[in-house]
């Protein structure tokens, strides 16, 4: 089916539900609502446009959203904070302005019973993984117990639900029951992650050689491992650089690395980094690595690809299938041996320039697999589908 013409006497509009972006950690989750957002805006079908919908903020924090996403119809604000927001859409409370398509990046949706074969009511919503049913240990508590319900209200009354790759809709297709709604689409690296002469780092006093990780600092990312696995000697004596916000659980840094035997230079974090740094960083990095226990995308990884610098990462099944044989996998089990192999794997792309040379160029190739302009044609194509 082609792409719909939105006809009438009025424009019709999809509604997103952007409110990931204000998180006080975005995370991935909010760099995939931001650039997928964008893209809708810039592939909307004729007659069609593109409304935001945010829980209460500040104005400075509604004139951000603006400014980060030119060509917004309008932003919807809920009377709700973000907190109150997503329980009274756990719990049934789902009144919202308006009708018609309503797409969601993630499950925080006003999910509700509706008509859709005699109304313009539909609503579509992203489940990002498998984790909350598969590792709820690396997760909080409420977080596990709010991912759940809000899937199972996906289960009951959403219309069409997206997923990030095959491998997440296999593993959920085993815990919900959503038959043929189900639509993998997955993210890609965003136009703003290139390099620029105009980006100056130099305040971070990068070594010249350094593996890199990227993410929150939280259990699931599988820091711990990976600084285990620099002060085994498999590893190569180089720094291991962390970029990323932290986030929750057990995760320091410091303490991690001096448990490991690890001096005070041999693991560093650089926290948040803007766009044009991060690609700086990657572009400097002599290997990423993404010791992750479960994803169901993973775009570090493949936004260091686009940038030819070689990846490590885990035998994830997504992983696996993002990164098409462009990286080297580690795999995961035997648990107890994991940070030998992990090191190993380090220490053979740091040694070997030519498989270094090889894997950057594959990465490069991989990644340009994937763009936000095809991911948001799908979303179109989904909703005229329905």
């Amino acid at each position: 089916m082609s792409l719909p013409t939105c006809l009438g006497a009025h424009l019709t509009t999809l509604r997103v539900i952007i409110d990931q972006m204000l998180a006080p950690v975005p995370g991935g989750i909010g760099r995939y609502t931001e650039e997928l957002t964008r893209a809708l805006v810039t592939t909307a079908p004729l007659g069609c446009d593109v409304a935001g919908l945010v829980s209460s903020s500040t104005d400075d924090e509604y004139t951000q959203v603006l400014e980060r996403l030119p060509g917004l119809s309008a932003l919807h604000k809920s009377a709700f904070a973000r907190r109150e927001l997503a329980a009274a859409w756990q719990h049934g409370f789902t009144r919202l302005a308006g009708s018609g398509m309503l797409h969601s990046p993630s499950l925080m949706a006003p999910l509700r019973r509706h008509d859709r074969l005699n109304t313009s009511d539909q609503t579509v919503v992203t489940i990002h993984d498998a984790v909350p049913w598969t590792h709820p240990q690396t997760l909080t508590a409420r977080g596990v117990a709010w991912h759940k319900a809000m899937a199972r209200r996906a289960e009951r009354f959403a219309d069409g639900v997206v997923v990030p790759t095959q491998a997440v809709a296999d593993q959920l297709s085993e815990i919900l029951e959503l038959g043929d709604r189900v639509r993998v689409i997955g993210g890609a690296v965003s136009q703003r992650l290139r390099i620029s002469e105009s980006t100056d780092i130099a305040h971070l006093a990068l070594p010249e050689q350094f593996a890199l990780a990227v993410g929150t600092l939280e259990p699931r990312k599988g820091l711990k491992s990976l600084i285990r696995a620099m002060a085994l000697s498999p590893a190569p004596d180089i720094p291991l650089i962390i970029a990323g916000p932290n986030g929750w659980g057990d995760v320091d840094v410091d303490q991690l690395a001096g448990e490991a035997g690890l001096g005070p230079d041999a693991v560093r974090t650089l926290g948040f980094l803007s766009d044009r740094e991060l690609a700086s960083v990657m572009a400097k990095a002599t290997v990423f690595v993404f010791p992750s226990q479960a994803e169901g995308f993973g775009l570090p990884m493949l936004e260091a690809m686009s940038l030819g610098t070689p990846v490590i990462h885990t035998d994830v099944p997504a992983l696996c299938e993002v990164a098409a044989d462009a990286g080297l996998v580690v795999p995961l089990l035997p648990q107890e041996s994991f940070e030998e192999r992990l090191a190993t794997a380090i220490r053979s792309v740091v040694d070997d320039r030519e498989l270094s040379v090889r894997m950057a160029t594959t990465g490069s190739d991989r990644a340009k697999m994937f763009s936000w302009t095809a991911s948001a044609s799908k979303v179109w194509q989904l909703h005229a589908d329905l």
